[in-house]
């Protein structure tokens, strides 16, 4: 299957499309790219409240006198999501892989460790249209209930199908 239908797949049939991506599984490469499409969509899920950002800091700093070419710009912000996201969240993503395997582990999980680092990088991967849309109502709609209501689905639609996929990766 493609990717894409995968992803629609996981949120009615979590347990069975992650049971055939661990049986089609090519290995570290595989988990790698889930990883780094995964990390590329959340990164563009930030560029709209980024411009937001911008935006409304070139505005105050032109009430305030201040020149405008003091301000971070939009590609400023940009370029330092672009570090935090494609180059170090993963390594903070493999470290938080790694300690869940040997959470599951403790629990009694058999799964090995790249069962849990394909947990974790295809429920990111699968929740990143989501974090998407939280993009879009963070830059068009900005602070507030909406935006805090959006983020607390994402996250706990997020934790829940990451629960489910190790469940699944280690389970006997």
């Amino acid at each position: 299957m493609a990717v894409s239908t995968d992803i629609l797949a996981t949120w009615a049939r979590p347990r069975k499309v992650f049971r055939q991506i661990l049986d089609r599984s090519r290995g570290e490469g595989q988990a790698l790219a889930y990883l780094l499409a995964a990390c590329l969509l959340i990164f563009v899920a930030q560029w709209p409240r980024l411009a937001r950002e911008a935006h409304f800091a070139r505005q105050t700093a032109e009430a305030a006198g201040t020149p405008p070419d003091q301000v971070p710009g939009l590609q400023a912000l940009i370029g330092i999501n672009m570090f935090a996201l494609l180059f170090m969240a993963p390594l903070i993503f493999y470290a938080l892989a790694g300690l869940a395997h040997l959470v599951a582990r403790a629990l009694g999980g058999t799964g090995t460790p790249l069962a849990s680092r394909l947990a974790l990088f295809w429920a990111l991967l699968a929740t990143a249209p989501w974090m998407l849309f939280q993009g879009l109502v963070s830059g068009f709609i900005g602070a507030g209930p909406a935006l805090t209501a959006t983020g607390v689905v994402v996250a706990l639609a997020f934790l829940g199908l990451w629960l489910t996929l190790m469940r699944e990766a280690h389970r006997a």
